[in-house]
């Protein structure tokens, strides 16, 4: 039998004219602000005492595994809406910059501004997902994915692209906070780092499936509207099935409606209509839960009325949940994940692949062990731990981070040579005065007596080669690389070299160690370390970090490699991993096979 303080209540009214019958049938004492009293004391399970013997609240039936794995896999959409969006833009990019005629800083705004605006709705949706619940804010990512696919598909202009990435970027802000949350609410223990880690999954699955969109769009006159409008596909998709999606039981409890709280997990644990010694799980989970969230409530009412954000900042053990989950999402992002991501088919051009239609393709390849290498991460986060998958993680990524920097020095000290330089006469004297390919499309004249001259670029057939002025067409009239007859090349963002598949190496390997550990675990931990009352406020401010990052990140990368050089940059990346690889040692705690009730007990008595 469950116990008294949690027993259903028959054939009685609303206690409370707010809340429907549902919502109250179960004693509201149990949430109250008075003790409980003495049976219940009695009867329920401390968190130490469930750290020493492990929660109960693991047991699902199968039914239940089933029910939780669809629910996971219809909220994980918005996951594939974040990736393909963030995904689709590498290979749009190298497209939409010939049609508005983009220099490199359009380039970076129109990336940047998505991530911009991703990270102030991160910050902003803590505080709408505690008021409107986890569930409908899902459905708000999908409806805002939805209009910025259309505007992008539809833009004319620089300014209707900006508009369309902004729209988006709402999307991808609200989805990439909330759903590794809901996510880990609705999970039991033993499942939530694998239904976490399955977010994550989503996430490189659209970013694949962009990839591919690319590559069979890369052919197609205008394809770039269809590759940014595509995403309205499973926007559309998540916003039919909304329906099926259950509210957070924690949020639930948070809102004070336990019966609705008790009713969804015992659909999602798969007891619903099950005897009482099966009901007896859902009785110690929401017990649990339920107790925990009472005690936050009285201290939260000592301290006053005052921001949430304030109130984690206060108290240590908050203090050091924010740094955790803060510096994992921060460390995410400053490891270089997302210079990959946005500018994977620039950087194989970069290497030295000269058709734009060949670098996509390529990327995909990326893209391709993004996804698969994801899969790693799900099949060893409940085997090995968090803390494992971390550290292994880094190790692979710094040492991949070293061959990117090699290779891209490599190709920069074997560059092939100006063989004989070009008149100067209808060209600028920073083209004419190169000596070698990498020095040559490294230069942006900003000043000329032909306005229409803007950079340099590496006019070659074979082994000879010379720098030449580059119209904002694209095009030389120094170089006769527009002939289809001609053996002449027009080199204007990349160098023919024999070394880029060591660039194509660090790629592919840095991809493969990213996946399984940096990429999904700071999700995961950040949607596990924060208590219920803080977790939204917690979960949006680390997420609106990573997005500031991210923001850093994308909109100086190539700037950076201008002022650095490409080997440069890379090096810069290696070592901020080896500061994560540091920070991961030092801080974060293993948080593998505990209800977020435990891991809140380890971590305010620093277990």
């Amino acid at each position: 039998m469950s116990s008294p303080g949690l027993q259903r209540r028959t054939g009685q009214g609303s206690l409370n004219p707010g809340f429907s019958n549902e919502d109250t049938d179960i004693d509201p004492n149990v949430i109250g602000t008075e003790p409980i009293n003495n049976h219940d004391s009695d009867d329920m399970a401390s968190p130490k005492q469930h750290l020493a013997s492990g929660s109960r609240s693991g047991n699902v039936s199968s039914g239940g595994s089933i029910y939780m794995v669809m629910i996971s896999l219809l909220s994980a959409i918005g996951g594939f809406l974040f990736g393909y969006d963030t995904g689709i833009v590498s290979g749009a990019m190298l497209f939409i910059k010939v049609q508005f005629n983009l220099s490199s800083l359009w380039q970076e705004i129109i990336v940047s501004v998505t991530i911009a605006a991703a990270a102030v709705f991160a910050l902003v949706s803590g505080w709408l997902s505690a008021w409107l619940g986890r569930r409908l804010c899902i459905l708000f990512a999908s409806i805002i994915f939805l209009v910025g696919s259309i505007l992008l598909a539809a833009a004319q202009d620089r300014a209707m692209l900006v508009a369309g990435r902004v729209t988006v970027g709402a999307g991808i802000g609200l989805a990439s906070m909330i759903v590794p949350v809901y996510l880990a609410e609705t999970s039991p223990a033993h499942l939530r780092g694998r239904l976490v880690t399955l977010n994550t999954v989503f996430i490189t699955g659209g970013q694949f499936v962009a990839a591919l969109t690319a590559g069979a769009f890369s052919g197609v006159t205008q394809g770039w509207r269809y590759m940014l409008g595509l995403a309205g596909l499973p926007a559309l998709l998540q916003i039919l099935c909304f329906a099926w999606l259950p509210e957070s039981p924690r949020w639930l409890v948070a809102r004070e409606r336990l019966g609705a709280a008790r009713t969804v997990l015992e659909r999602l644990r798969g007891v619903a209509g099950s005897s009482d010694a099966e009901s007896d799980v859902v009785d110690v989970e929401l017990k649990e839960i339920v107790a925990k969230h009472r005690e936050e409530m009285r201290v939260m009412a000592d301290r006053g009325p005052r921001p949430i954000l304030l109130q984690m900042l206060e108290q240590p053990w908050t203090r050091r949940a924010l740094l955790i989950g803060c510096g994992l999402q921060a460390f995410q992002q400053l490891s270089g994940i997302n210079t990959v991501m946005y500018y994977s088919a620039s950087i194989v051009k970069m290497a030295g692949v000269r058709n734009d239609a060949m670098a996509v393709w390529l990327s995909a390849a990326t893209a391709g062990t993004n996804f698969f290498a994801c899969f790693i991460g799900l099949s060893l986060v409940e085997r090995i731990g968090r803390r494992p998958l971390l550290i292994g993680s880094l190790c692979g990524v710094i040492a991949s981070l070293a061959v990117l920097a090699v290779g891209f020095q490599i190709i920069r000290d074997n560059s092939m040579p100006v063989a004989f330089p070009s008149p100067l006469q209808n060209n600028t004297r920073q083209c004419f005065v190169q000596s070698t390919c990498d020095s040559c499309i490294s230069q942006h004249p900003t000043s000329s007596k032909l306005d229409s001259i803007v950079s340099c670029g590496f006019c070659y057939s074979g082994s000879n080669g010379t720098c030449v002025s580059v119209s904002r067409s694209g095009n030389s009239s120094l170089c006769p690389a527009t002939s289809q007859t001609s053996s002449w090349f027009l080199a204007k963002d990349f160098c023919p070299t024999p070394y880029a598949w060591i660039v194509l190496t660090g790629l592919i390997t840095y991809l493969a160690f990213f996946s399984p550990g940096m990429a999904p675990v700071p999700w995961l931990i950040n949607s596990e370390i924060y208590p219920l009352w803080g977790r939204s406020a917690g979960s949006g401010l680390a997420t609106c970090v990573n997005w500031t990052c991210n923001l850093l990140v994308s909109l100086t990368f190539l700037s950076l490699t201008e002022l650095l050089t490409k080997h440069g940059t890379y090096w810069l990346f290696a070592s901020l991993a080896t500061l994560a690889l540091l920070f991961v040692i030092t801080f974060v705690p293993e948080t593998k096979g505990k209800s977020l009730e435990e891991i809140e007990f380890m971590l305010e008595n620093n277990i």
